[in-house]
């Protein structure tokens, strides 16, 4: 037995020390590759004399407030589709845009097919998109960039394209590289405009998932004024990151065809789907309503965002979540939460709890698990309930009523407010996985109209029709909720299956909380 044991004990230690020798080799030719694969430095464009015509929409605006920047809520779906679209059309000069998720469905074709419109005007595109979801997609973006104007860059990818025995080995030898992704979201426009936020590109984002799918209720702050540059400089060092590979790259050999492209959106666009949702978003709106009519004007606005070299797990530069923790930390009076997933861990959780010994109201909404998308996270989240609760800290899970054809909404801002003063609106979870693993990137700022805005839009969604209210009875966690047919008070989660409750049971008992 104790033979056994050793030769046990020494197998282990063998498959570790070639495990550990595979993935370091494995590493090494990777980054050889990435610096032989990495394109031309390129930065974002200067204004010209010529004007664009978003130039002549945003710079009458400017003008009248110098050294201020102008701040719009695009909380609506239809209004953060209507921005990104019309801004599009209105380019001259540049569109940079990065993206952790990039969905090939009816906005997601449209908004590529109005990008391709403004490379064939002159227009010069920079495409960044992390590539965990562009797999399976490489035609489509690697025929984009055989347009003159546009570049397509993918962010930490895989050497090996397609789905194949090798790539799941390369993706085994560097699951620790691989797991680190970029989560950043950013559209700017002419130098002029930028959207900043927590919204992908595809239909749940912008309110018209499909039958059976959920929507989503999420955040982004448009920005005119001297923040866009604030955006550029942080698009501009991810784009030129030895970790951003021209797709070019990556797939030399795959053959595509950018009109064959072309026709395939022209036979999308005829289909009555689109042509009622292109009535809905932006039929009787001009460019002015859609893109100046409701800004708010501020000095107090900075973009944060991770450094690049984050994905390599390097601190040389501080990371997003010091600054959170900075202004979270400093609060007088109250602080609000908005995240779709909560793992805060020990520390997180000890600092939370701390402001709240201080006599700060904290208030934290997040999903219910009748209402999230990943289910493992809320496994995570389940852990700390109990833990929020017996601070003092007010509790809220996200579960609007199901709607009689698709699921139920989610939640997926990312939205926190402090003292009713200073907000933060970006891609940035209150989980461990964005503090240390992901790249993110935000807008803190200080706009009282604005700020009110994004507390009313919590006290709406943390209302008994939109969510459930959490507390302690003694050592009992209940559920209070306002649902016809349903109980007031309930001892488990509401609205969902035992097999999801015990799901996430199991995964909330499991050590992978870092990873969620």
């Amino acid at each position: 037995m104790i033979e056994l044991g050793i030769n046990g004990i020494l197998w282990f230690l063998t498959l570790a020390v070639l495990f550990s020798s595979a993935s370091g080799i494995a590493l090494w030719h990777h980054r050889r590759f990435t610096k032989r694969s990495r394109g031309m430095p390129s930065y974002s464009l200067p204004h010209s004399e010529e004007k664009t015509q978003l130039d002549s929409l945003i710079e009458p605006h400017t003008a009248n407030h110098v050294g201020q920047s102008g701040l719009m809520s695009l909380f609506e779906n239809a209004d953060a589709f209507a921005a990104r679209a019309v801004s599009t059309v209105k380019a001259g000069r540049s569109l940079d845009m990065m993206y952790y998720y990039w969905s090939t469905d009816l906005t997601g074709w449209l908004l590529v097919r109005e990008v391709l419109a403004a490379a064939d005007r002159g227009v010069r595109v920079r495409l960044l998109l992390d590539d965990a979801h562009v797999h399976g997609l490489d035609p489509v973006y690697l025929a984009l960039s055989r347009h003159p104007q546009i570049e397509v860059r993918l962010f930490n990818p895989t050497r090996i394209r397609g789905k194949s025995v090798h790539r799941a080995l390369e993706l085994l030898l560097g699951v620790a590289r691989f797991n680190r992704r970029m989560h950043c979201k950013a559209w700017i426009v002419d130098g002029q405009l930028a959207i900043v936020g927590g919204r992908n590109i595809g239909d749940s984002y912008f309110g018209v998932a499909n039958k059976g799918q959920p929507n989503t209720r999420d955040s982004d702050i448009m920005l005119v004024g001297p923040a866009v540059g604030q955006v550029e400089t942080i698009f501009d060092n991810y784009w030129n990151s030895e970790l951003s590979l021209p797709i070019a790259k990556l797939s030399p050999n795959l053959k595509v065809n950018l009109q064959l492209l072309r026709n395939r959106f022209g036979r999308k666009a005829k289909a009555a789907r689109v042509q009622a949702f292109k009535a809905q978003s932006l039929d009787g709106q001009d460019a002015a309503a859609i893109l100046t009519n409701r800004l708010f004007w501020t000095e107090a606005v900075r973009v944060v965002a991770d450094p690049p070299e984050k994905a390599f797990g390097l601190h040389n530069e501080p990371w997003m979540a010091e600054a959170i923790q900075t202004v979270i930390g400093a609060a007088k009076s109250d602080v609000q939460l908005t995240t779709p997933y909560f793992v805060p861990g020990a520390i997180g959780m000890a600092a939370l709890t701390k402001l709240a010994q201080k006599g700060i109201n904290i208030s934290l909404l997040t999903n219910g698990l009748s209402a999230t998308d990943i289910v493992l996270a809320h496994g995570a989240y389940r852990r700390y309930r109990e833990k929020v609760l017996m601070a003092g800290i007010d509790l809220y899970e996200f579960a609007p009523p199901t709607h009689e054809k698709r699921k139920r909404d989610f939640l997926h801002s990312k939205v926190f407010v402090i003292d009713h003063q200073v907000a933060f609106v970006g891609s940035f979870n209150f989980d461990l996985r964005s503090a240390f693993l992901n790249t993110e990137m935000g807008v803190l700022f200080e706009q009282p109209d604005l700020v009110a805005e994004l507390s009313d839009i919590f006290k709406r969604d943390t209302a008994p029709a939109q969510s459930y209210v959490l507390s302690m009875h003694g050592p009992i966690l209940q559920w209070h909720l306002a649902r016809p047919g349903l109980p007031q008070v309930m001892v488990f989660e509401p609205e969902v299956p035992v097999f999801w409750r015990g799901f996430s049971w199991l995964i909330g008992h499991l050590p992978i909380h870092s990873y969620l």
